[in-house]
C-alpha cells in the first residue's frame, strides 16, 4: 500500500466532523455533467462512512440527491440542479475537518523518502483559489497550476506538508515523515562531512604533489643545500612524508612550528623556484 493511501486508511477512521469533512470530500471530488453534479465514492469504506450524514443532512439548497451502486463497491452520488452550501469555517474544528475531506477526496502526498510534495486537485480554478485561501487561513501557503484540464493546489515544504498532516489528524503518517526527515537531514550531513573531508584531501594531496615537484627541481638546479637552513628542512622533510598535511609536518619541525609558517615557507620554495627558472632561460 502506498504512504498516501496508509494516510487516507488512518483518516477514514476518524469520526469527528464528519458533516463538514463529508463537504470538504464533495467540495473537491464533484464533477458537473449538464446541470448535475457528480461525488464518487471509490470505495466502499468512503460510502459507509458518510452515509447515514447524507441521508440526514440537507447540504442543497435545492435538487434531488441520488446514490447509485454503479459498480462493485463503488457508489456515485448524483446532485440534480443544486448547489452545496458550505458551512461557516471559521471554527478551526470545522475547517481541519473540511480539509481532511479535501485530502479523502482529491488529495496526492508522495512517498516523502522520495520527495516532499502534497497536491489537492479540482476541477474549476475558482475552486482551487478557494482551497489555497482556506490553507493560507492556517498558515499553510501552496501554489496553484493548471495539468490539462484540471487545477492543482500544492506545496512542497517539509515542515509545512508535516504541519498539515498534524491539522487533519494524520498523526502517525506525521510520526513517519518526521523520522524520515530527520533520517535524510543526518544522511545530508554525513554526505557533506565527507564531501567536504575527501575535498580537503584532494586539496592536500595536489598541494603536496606541486611542493614535492619543486623540491625536485631545486635539488637537480641549484641543490637543496643552497636553500635557507629552515627550508632546507622544510624540504627534506616533505620529500620524506609526502602525504602529510603542512599541520603534521609542522608538528615534525624542531622546534615545531604553525601551518600558516609551513604555508609561508612553501611560498618562498615556490618564489625560489619562479626565480630559477627565469635565470636558467
Amino acid at each position: 500500500m502506498s504512504f498516501c493511501l496508509n494516510i487516507k486508511k488512518e483518516l477514514i477512521n476518524i469520526k469527528k466532523d464528519v458533516r463538514e469533512e463529508l463537504q470538504g470530500f464533495i467540495f473537491i471530488s464533484e464533477k458537473t455533467e449538464g446541470k448535475n453534479s457528480l461525488v464518487i465514492f471509490e470505495t466502499d469504506k468512503y460510502y459507509k462512512k458518510y452515509s447515514d450524514t447524507l441521508k440526514n443532512w440537507k447540504f442543497c439548497t435545492s435538487g434531488i440527491l441520488n446514490i447509485n451502486n454503479t459498480k462493485k463497491n463503488i457508489f456515485t452520488l448524483t446532485i440534480d440542479n443544486a448547489k452545496m452550501s458550505i458551512s461557516n469555517l471559521n471554527d478551526f474544528a470545522h475547517k481541519r475537518a473540511f480539509i481532511r475531506g479535501l485530502f479523502l477526496g482529491g488529495g496526492i502526498l508522495s512517498d516523502p523518502e522520495k520527495a516532499y510534495h502534497l497536491e489537492f486537485i479540482v476541477y474549476t480554478k475558482e475552486k482551487a483559489e478557494f482551497i489555497k485561501e482556506i490553507l493560507l487561513s492556517i498558515d499553510i501557503t501552496t501554489k496553484v497550476v493548471k495539468r490539462r484540464k484540471k487545477y492543482i493546489v500544492y506545496l512542497k515544504e517539509s515542515s509545512q506538508i508535516v504541519d498539515l498532516l498534524n491539522i487533519m489528524g494524520a498523526h502517525i503518517a506525521l510520526l513517519e515523515v518526521e523520522n524520515i526527515r530527520v533520517l535524510k537531514e543526518v544522511r545530508n550531513n554525513v554526505n557533506r562531512t565527507v564531501n567536504c573531508e575527501l575535498a580537503n584531501i584532494s586539496k592536500t594531496v595536489s598541494s603536496a604533489i606541486l611542493q614535492i615537484e619543486d623540491i625536485k627541481y631545486l635539488s637537480k638546479t641549484i641543490g637543496l643545500n643552497k636553500l635557507p637552513n629552515n627550508l632546507e628542512q622544510l624540504a627534506k622533510l616533505r620529500l620524506k612524508y609526502a602525504q602529510a598535511t603542512l599541520l603534521e609536518l609542522g608538528s615534525k619541525l624542531e622546534p615545531p612550528v604553525s601551518k600558516s609558517c609551513i604555508s609561508h615557507r612553501f611560498k618562498k620554495i615556490r618564489q625560489i623556484v619562479e626565480e630559477t627558472r627565469r635565470n636558467n632561460r
